[in-house]
């Protein structure tokens, strides 16, 4: 039996989808616990792209259950249109599971979002618009509706008009915005509240029952640690927990149910929307990061910021979610890049700072501190054993396990699933 937690160890966007997509050829039961639309996972498979937002990557796999846990915040449109997208490709959909408690987004959560955003002006912290946010809020002060709900069409038809009455006056006299139509949304999400019927479930019994019978489980992350409501880079996080607590919360069992904790990072740093960072870099070799590394978002389309690989951020991702091992995507991006730094510490007003700061005002004045390392000029992507890469290119990775006292398990060299090194 394995359980295994996989998180992100930065500010998402690590190629998650590709470690999960090989973890979850293993695994019997492939589990999303946090988030909802507003993060993506892209896999390759024989030269196929597939984009996932909610859908676990275990779909891709024959005879895998893939579980929607209570922590997603689940839009019901879009979850069918990925589902038309799963069964247009020829993969089966008999897996899936929705647990009863996912909170479901409505229209009046999008059109809040984007309106909130709109009037923060140049304040605005890069939400996706998705509505994630307003159906967390929803969450808190218990009036969301979850799929329990959702799927008894009178009790959906008593919440929903209880809610758009109320959501309209906020739309209208707070936002200037249009009031929904209460009939209008009923038809249409009555109509995918049926088609979902049928995949929703107690997933928290399921998923129990699974690690009790010695099934291999795998809790597939999305976003990245520093994202986390709680203890990332607030308030430039999302709205749910993407450390590996969250997957206790999100998919209701103990945390000494889980046996190991792999973050993915990439050899560099990114991130998208606003907020401090450290190492980003500004320049021909920030460019060529981004070029090279195709870094624009799987949901968004927004082009990511790029920088030099951030040791702070590796070690409070250590920390936060008790990782026990690493691994480490896109180190084929570095190839032809003579010198490679690396950020092992920060300087803030003559302090060394090797702690990430708790308040972003005190991040935003850190200046990185840096190790140089040989970079290497090799075509590394067709590399398949981690000894046969360059003498750099190891240095590089070892440099990683050496000052962060963890096992880097795994290396990627390039998108597709056997372009992964084990180490």
């Amino acid at each position: 039996m394995s359980v295994t937690a996989l998180v992100g160890a930065q500010w998402g966007d690590e190629g998650k989808g590709k470690v999960i997509d090989i973890l979850a050829e293993k695994s019997d039961v492939v589990v999303r616990s946090q988030g909802g639309n507003n993060a993506g996972h892209t896999v390759v498979v024989d030269g196929t792209t597939y984009k996932l937002r909610l859908i676990p990557s275990g779909i891709l796999y024959d005879n895998k259950i893939c579980v929607i846990g209570n922590g997603i915040v689940l839009d019901p449109k879009a979850l069918i249109g990925e589902m038309n997208e799963i069964k247009q490709s020829g993969k089966s959909l008999d897996g899936l599971r929705i647990d009863a408690r996912a909170h479901v987004v409505l229209p009046y959560h999008i059109e809040l979002d984007g309106l909130s955003e709109k009037m923060r002006g140049a304040g605005d912290i890069g939400t996706t618009k998705r509505g994630i946010g307003p159906c967390y809020m929803d969450k808190a002060e218990r009036s969301g509706i979850r799929m329990c709900d959702f799927v008894d069409p009178d009790i959906f038809a008593k919440k929903l008009r209880a809610n758009i009455e109320i959501k309209n006056k906020i739309l209208t006299d707070v936002y200037g915005g249009r009031p929904l139509d209460y009939d209008t949304v009923y038809s249409e999400y009555k109509e995918y509240a049926r088609i979902l019927a049928p995949y929703v479930t107690d997933a928290s019994v399921l998923v129990y029952n699974a690690i009790r019978s010695g099934k291999n489980v795998l809790f597939e992350g999305a976003q990245g640690a520093l994202l986390d409501i709680d203890v990332g880079t607030y308030p430039y996080v999302t709205s749910s927990h993407p450390t590996a607590g969250g997957f206790c919360i999100g998919t209701g069992i103990g945390p000494t149910l889980i046996d190991e904790v792999l973050g993915v990072c990439k050899s560099y740093t990114t991130r998208v929307g606003k907020g401090p960072f450290p190492t980003e870099l500004e320049n021909e070799i920030g460019d060529m990061i981004r070029q090279k590394g195709g870094e624009y978002g799987t949901v968004t389309g927004r082009a990511r910021r790029c920088g030099w690989l951030d040791l702070v951020i590796l070690r409070f991702a250590v920390r936060v979610n008790g990782l026990t091992s690493l691994a480490v995507n896109k180190l084929d991006t570095l190839s032809g890049i003579k010198q490679l730094k690396i950020c092992t510490a920060y300087r803030r007003n003559g302090k060394i700072i090797e702690d990430f700061p708790v308040d972003i005002s005190e991040l935003d004045g850190c200046e990185p501190i840096y190790e140089t390392l040989d970079g290497w000029d090799e075509d590394i992507s067709g590399v398949k054993k981690f000894d046969d890469l360059p003498v750099a290119a190891k240095n590089y990775v070892r440099f990683i396990e050496n000052k962060l006292g963890i096992k880097v398990a795994m290396v990627g060299v390039g998108p597709s699933r056997d372009q992964n090194l084990i180490k």
